[in-house]
């Protein structure tokens, strides 16, 4: 990971190791803005890589795709401006995977 530090805290925003195992997430990548990773099965928008970033205003923008071999697609709109405690609900909302008991 580029900066370990952005990313591992969009982790724990999103709520860490129970957020990873309750989505079935896994293969996490970070960057020097961003946390990007894939998703199990079964989203209700079809995505299977979410890409979490956080912005110059200190929001985040989540962007959801499909990715099979070399073809990617998109999964409907990017999610702009959410705050940090609303990311578990906007990763709810668009994907359908709860993330918290």
């Amino acid at each position: 990971m580029q900066n370990p530090t952005i990313a591992q805290t969009i982790l724990q925003q999103l709520g860490g190791t129970r957020f990873a195992v309750m989505t079935g997430s896994k293969n996490f990548v970070g960057g020097s803005n961003f946390l990007q990773f894939s998703v199990g099965r079964g989203t209700k928008n079809k995505a299977n890589k979410v890409k979490i970033t956080l912005e110059a205003s200190d929001l985040y923008t989540l962007e959801f795709f499909s990715v099979r071999g070399v073809n990617v697609k998109q999964c409907g709109d990017a999610v702009r401006d959410v705050y940090a405690d609303k990311l578990q609900a906007a990763f709810t909302e668009a994907t359908g995977f709860y993330t918290n008991f």
